[in-house]
């Protein structure tokens, strides 16, 4: 793009009539960047895991993570003007849609070559150069209202030094003030020549300008990739395993893709702990606090199954002292929350020792929503290595025991949460945890037979010893409507409503005899009328005969029932 009125620029020969516009270098880029054959490969037929790795790249505030929303079509990544601060810390995975083309898209914190070794800066550079060798393409990005940063130059140089096979493309970003200036976009133009890389092309992530121009210029790139890829697979393998063949088999719900949410207060060891479960330096860890900002999402498969990890920001309240980035980091974690199937609540076990109890408030408002919300808890007790120590081993002894006591006399609504106790730091206790919250999981999905359920009920109600026999409820049968979390109805006859004591002994009998321990269950009742006895005509005897459900319905969950009407 742009190199018709570069030259132009360059000779002399451009007038005012080819001043450049969005429209006519909008042309312009399709022109040059269009490389487009017949039978093009269907990006949005292949793999995930198969897709190709993009990783936006360039100095600190210059628009990464507003293009990396704009590439995945929604607001994920933290974006807010912090000219003294740098908002993203992690590299965060995305799939781009891009037209038709699909990829996978990363977004890294600000680069700068020269930060002094051991500083945040310089570990979030380590961590976006690791990555950089196991990505495919990269997007350079530049201000093109600051024009050519000397940052930008050192960032030149950097990505040659640790990336020499990959030429990245330079994107003018924010460059929707320029268009109708003068000149002003050429002139910022032919200053980033200078960097090396051949054409940029002018984009806005935040209006979305340029986007048909940098979907023409990755077209080209991606697609023989992918051609090459798909080159080294049989033709049988390329049609079984990596393109679908349009049959979707049925698939239990407990193999569906876990959500897995790490949360926790901060500096408890919640990133340390999800690379750990990757077995990679994936996110920034250290013993600042606060320094995960965004929710990390990130993807890896366990004994066959998918599991998704999403790192949350240290949970804290939110007050309205706490502004900007920080403040969207408190909300970004309690989203995170709602969408996870399984929450992972770290603790961490020298403040267990000194604060002489297992969880404090924050902790026990992390837990208690985790119940209301209907999902699995798993509780994970960090930094045990901290209490092996000949003066600490009387600590670590009880620890192990007092902790599973205090959490549930703290949550008494589930019984058996299960509690790992692990050093993320050394490595110990990955396998346990992962075992731990695929149990969880599967037990939150479970469905259970209604034939099954009710011969359950007989044994179960007869074996209750009841004070007054007339009182006793007459549950006509009992079923299951839902999983995740397990959801049953009894339905009751008469005018006769469970109490919360019949609830509870349900609730502990269903956790008992179905091994349903440490997952939220839910107990709906529904009223059946008795059939009417009287019929005076074959209608009406036969509308008689089906049963009549009330409109009145009580809801009772484990944290407190509604009486809907």
């Amino acid at each position: 793009m742009l190199r018709l009125v570069l030259l132009q620029a360059r000779t002399g020969t451009r007038s005012r009539k080819l001043t450049p516009s969005f429209t006519s270098l909008h042309v312009i880029a399709r022109g040059f960047c269009t490389h487009e054959k017949k039978g093009a490969l269907d990006f949005t037929r292949i793999e995930v895991q198969r897709l190709p790795r993009v990783l936006i790249i360039g100095r600190p505030n210059v628009g990464k993570s507003a293009l990396f929303n704009r590439l995945i079509r929604r607001r994920e990544a933290l974006v807010y003007n912090t000219p003294e601060d740098h908002v993203t810390h992690d590299i965060r995975e995305g799939l781009a849609k891009l037209g038709d083309l699909r990829f996978r898209v990363l977004d890294s914190a600000g680069i700068e070559a020269q930060a002094c070794s051991g500083t945040i800066l310089h570990r979030t550079t380590s961590i976006t150069a690791h990555v950089l060798n196991n990505s495919h393409l990269a997007l350079f990005l530049t201000d093109a209202r600051a024009g050519l940063h000397p940052l930008d130059l050192e960032v030149a140089k950097w990505l040659r030094r640790h990336a020499p096979q990959i030429k990245p493309i330079v994107a003018m970003n924010k460059s929707e003030s320029l268009f109708d200036s003068d000149g002003s976009l050429v002139s910022a133009a032919n200053e980033l020549y200078q960097l090396g890389f051949g054409d940029p092309i002018a984009i806005s992530a935040e209006t979305g300008l340029g986007m048909p121009d940098l979907y023409h210029c990755l077209r080209p790139l991606l697609h023989q990739h992918m051609l090459c890829l798909l080159n080294e697979k049989d033709e049988g393998d390329h049609e079984n395993s990596c393109i679908e063949d349009g049959r979707t088999p049925e698939i239990e719900e407990s193999k569906l893709p876990l959500q897995l949410v790490i949360v926790g207060r901060p500096n408890v060891g919640k990133s340390t702990l999800l690379n750990t479960l990757l077995q990679e330096e994936r996110v920034l860890v250290g013993p600042e606090a606060g320094l995960t900002r965004d929710s990390i999402r990130t993807e890896f498969e366990f004994q066959g199954r998918t599991i998704y990890l999403v790192d949350t920001a240290g949970w804290l309240h939110r007050t309205k002292q706490e502004k900007g980035a920080a403040s969207l980091s408190i909300m970004q974690s309690r989203k995170s929350l709602l969408r996870a199937h399984i929450i992972a609540l770290v603790l961490d076990a020298e403040e267990i020792v000194n604060a002489r109890r297992s969880m404090t408030h924050a902790e026990v408002v992390i837990a208690r929503r985790a119940v209301e919300e209907g999902r699995g808890l798993v509780v994970i007790v960090n930094k045990m290595d901290l209490l092996r120590a000949k003066d600490k081993s009387s600590s670590y002894e009880k620890v192990m025991e007092a902790v599973p006591q205090e959490i549930q006399t703290v949550i008494p609504q589930i019984t058996g949460i299960p509690v790992v106790f692990i050093s993320a730091l050394e490595g110990r206790g990955r396998t346990a945890v992962l075992h731990r919250v695929i149990d969880t999981y599967e037990k939150w999905c479970s469905r259970l037979p209604t034939a099954r359920l009710n011969r359950w009920l007989q044994k179960v109600m007869s074996r209750h010893s009841w004070k007054d026999q007339a009182a006793q409820p007459k549950i006509k049968y009992f079923t299951q409507v839902k999983a995740r979390p397990p959801t049953f109805v009894a339905f009751v006859r008469g005018k006769t409503q469970l109490s919360d004591t019949d609830i509870r002994f349900l609730t502990k009998s269903l956790k008992e005899d179905f091994d349903l321990g440490g997952i939220p269950i839910r107990i709906m009742q529904r009223s059946v009328a008795k059939k009417d006895a009287t019929g005076s005509s074959s209608s009406s005897s036969s509308k008689s005969s089906k049963p009549v459900y009330k409109v009145a319905e009580r809801v009772v969950s484990d944290k407190r029932s509604i009486l809907v009407e």
